[in-house]
């Protein structure tokens, strides 16, 4: 697969409640009260998520959040087409969206909203967009694996370890997993290969439903049917070499490597500041997924850092994680709480400050000083 240059953004900062917006950022950059809000919304597979940011000089902080489960591809895997429960689920949550987007008086032309693989292999996808655009007003766009992978490279930037080598982002979806390989090269760190892993957690949960008394073995099959599909993909063999010398490492975002962090620091209730941007060993993954096998489906309902909505897709994200780490031995793992939503504000800021006219000088007639700009 061709090299593509990563995107020219330095990364979402940390997210902050507009109660606690600094007036200056933890970088130093100065937040303008009187820029412009602005949305991303992503309705994925499992989750339907939204961000209200507004721009700072290092990235933007965030305004405002909602995030629901909203299971849209449920059965998806089976019949091929969206649930009407499932469809009504997740347009009762977008209809929400709709309204904080409105009472925090955010433009319409400063939000983007995206749908993914749920909605871009179900049947009735597009109908169902077609519907939330008539009753919402929302304008969902069904994106396709390529730029989904690279909105969440983008998302995750300002987590990588300036000294790596290699890099590869995990973001594991609902129905699908997108995976990007990045090595350091001349021009910087750069995407070499990605791929779309037909199966998430919310999929991969479906063809391998928990026994009665859970066991390695059926956690096994989820990580063994995992591997399968990501076996033909990958870059060569020096992105390899890297990671197995130690100059590299994984970045992997989800609400399922989330929860495991959570599980892993033995918090009572989740924390994203602690969360995001967390270091974890390959076997400090091994043991939080080897305690919620034996906490089981009850156990783990009861988890703060899980819920009852999580309790049967959790151990389905830790499979999809061990299988790429089988794949890519890797010794480090950097937890993200940000991702897709975080690269759209950021493409989307980027691309209006690109669109500013610039501002022209002339020349005052008879003189040689500058005159007032345009």
């Amino acid at each position: 697969m061709k090299a593509r240059p990563m995107p020219e953004t330095p990364g979402a900062p940390e997210r902050r409640d507009s109660r606690s917006l600094p007036r200056r950022s933890r970088s130093g950059g100065s937040i303008d009260r009187d820029a412009p809000l602005y949305g991303a919304l992503d309705l994925g597979t499992n989750n339907c998520r939204l961000l209200i940011a507004r721009p700072a000089r290092d990235g933007f902080r965030v305004v405002d959040s909602f995030s629901r489960i909203v299971r849209l591809g449920e059965s998806l895997s089976r019949t091929g087409r969206l649930d009407d429960r499932a469809m009504d689920r997740a347009y009762d949550a977008l209809a929400l969206c709709a309204e904080r987007l409105v009472r925090k008086g955010v433009d319409p032309k400063r939000l983007t909203a995206v749908a993914t693989q749920a909605c871009r292999m179900a049947e009735n996808g597009p109908a169902f967009v077609e519907r939330v655009r008539r009753g919402t007003g929302l304008r969902l766009r069904i994106i396709d694996p390529a730029e989904e992978a690279a909105l969440s490279v983008a998302g995750c930037l300002n987590l990588f370890d300036p000294r790596a080598e290699a890099v590869l982002v995990i973001d594991v979806g609902g129905g699908s997993t997108e995976l990007s390989w990045l090595m350091k090269g001349a021009r910087g760190i750069e995407t070499v290969a990605w791929m779309s892993a037909p199966l998430g957690v919310v999929s991969l949960a479906e063809r391998h439903p928990e026994p009665k008394d859970g066991t390695s073995e059926w956690y096994e099959a989820m990580v063994a049917d995992f591997g399968a599909a990501i076996a033909s993909g990958g870059p060569g063999p020096e992105f390899l070499a890297r990671i197995e010398a130690g100059r590299g490492h994984m970045v992997g975002t989800s609400g399922a490597i989330t929860s495991l962090a959570g599980i892993h620091l033995g918090l009572r209730r989740y924390q994203r500041d602690l969360v995001d941007g967390l270091w974890m060993t390959r076997g400090d993954c091994e043991k939080a997924a080897d305690r919620l096998i034996a906490l089981g489906p009850a156990g783990r309902a009861a988890e703060s850092c899980i819920g009852p909505d999580r309790a049967d897709l959790v151990l389905a994200g830790a499979a999809i994680l061990e299988a790429v780490q089988r794949a890519w031995p890797c010794e480090r793992v950097r937890v993200a709480d940000r991702g897709l939503r975080e690269g759209l504000l950021l493409q989307k800021m980027r691309e209006d400050r690109q669109q500013k006219p610039r501002r022209r000088r002339r020349r005052k007639r008879g003189g040689g000083n500058s005159g007032v700009a345009e």
